[in-house]
């Protein structure tokens, strides 16, 4: 420990990321309080107990193009990690969360200072990219894996990894039953109810929301007294869910129950992202959608190396929940796809099967504990 203080540094960019953050700081917190937590996170790891240096998460971006506006913003905090990695409390270890841009290249100062690195929800290097295993292994200690499939990949490449199950396991414990949840919201069990899940980021609502609400407006026009409800994310202003609602059927927003929505509805129409696989673990049946812009989805098309971009359909190895491109990512192909899952019991009850299966796949509860446990490991505090 010589030459470090007592310090861990964490780093997570997107809201996502700052959820799974939370969880492993509390975690670290419990094993040994006399830790200082500090770093790039979101208001969830600051309530965990981080000293919150910066925060990108309610700017994340999706995209190769929609990224580049960050760039100022994001090389700020860079520098500014950077600096603490080198600086008077230099961290026994650096903690990365997602966010493969940045985190792989703070991983690289990480090592040039001498500070070990832990990668925890590393990058799908299995999904596209697959050149980025070498960047880890040279500048990564330790990869926590979080699917099953992952740790064979990183030991073939030779990277140190150990599995240590999906966050989300640890986070759904609490979740709310069915009945709970339409209790809770005043909604009787022989009302439909669709979910909407339109994304955590800007570019996400003003893409796909407008879609989800002309499909909303179709679907009640064939199934009258279906009910909406929206899961508003964190870091999503409730006016700009309001402006691209206008013009469609009632919504009610819900901020800060996005698990009481999707435990409430017959299905959901999900933004691709780590929200699907909550959904998938909640027993919710689902259609996925996604719309980058025509430069990101050509440089998507060019590097993805798999067919599927949700994680239930990637994480099981087949087409289990309809997903929608750009093209067919309108409110006339969801209205489809959602008044066929409604009107078909058989094809909802074949999604939740192939959930069932997912959810074994996953590992266990205690998680965060797990993972808290490699990195004050790799701290030296074994």
């Amino acid at each position: 420990m010589t030459g470090r203080s007592k310090a861990i540094m964490l780093v997570a960019g997107e809201a996502s990321g700052d959820l799974h953050g939370a969880g492993l700081c509390r975690a670290l917190r419990g094993l040994d309080p006399g830790w200082r937590l500090f770093g790039m996170g979101g208001a969830g790891m600051a309530a965990a107990g981080m000293d919150l240096l910066v925060d990108v998460t309610a700017n994340a971006v999706v995209g190769g193009s929609e990224a580049l506006g960050q760039v100022p913003r994001l090389y700020r905090a860079y520098r500014g990690l950077r600096a603490a990695l080198r600086g008077v409390e230099r961290p026994a270890v650096l903690v990365l969360i997602d966010f493969p841009e940045f985190n792989l290249r703070l991983a690289r100062a990480a090592r040039r200072a001498g500070v070990p690195v832990v990668y925890f929800i590393p990058p799908q290097v299995w999904a596209w990219r697959g050149g980025r295993v070498k960047t880890i292994r040279r500048f990564v200690s330790l990869v926590l894996a979080v699917f099953p499939f992952e740790t064979p990949l990183y030991r073939r490449a030779g990277v140190p990894v150990e599995f240590v199950g999906h966050p989300l396991l640890d986070q759904l414990e609490a979740v709310p039953t069915r009945e709970e949840a339409r209790r809770g919201l005043g909604i009787d069990d022989r009302t439909p109810v669709i979910g909407l899940l339109p994304g955590s980021r800007h570019q996400e609502i003003v893409r796909l929301l407008p879609a989800m609400r002309d499909a909303a407006a179709q679907v009640l026009a064939a199934v009258p007294g279906t009910r909406f409800l929206l899961g508003l994310a964190p870091t999503i202003d409730r006016r700009l869910a309001v402006h691209h609602l206008h013009g469609g059927p009632p919504v009610e927003i819900l901020g800060g129950q996005t698990h009481a929505v999707i435990r409430a509805a017959d299905l959901l129409l999900a933004t691709s992202g780590t929200v699907t696989l909550e959904a998938a673990l909640l027993g919710t049946p689902m259609i996925v959608c996604y719309r980058l812009s025509a430069v990101s989805e050509l440089l998507a098309r060019l590097v993805l190396r798999v067919p599927w971009m949700s994680l239930a359909n990637l994480t099981l190895g087949r087409a289990v929940v309809p997903e929608l491109y750009r093209q067919t990512a309108t409110g006339e192909c969801l209205a489809r796809e959602a008044l066929h899952l409604l009107t078909d019991p058989g094809a909802r009850e074949a999604q939740r099967a192939a959930f069932s299966e997912l959810a074994g796949t996953l590992g266990e509860p205690g998680v965060g504990t797990r993972a808290a446990r490699f990195v004050l490991a790799q701290a030296g505090a074994a």
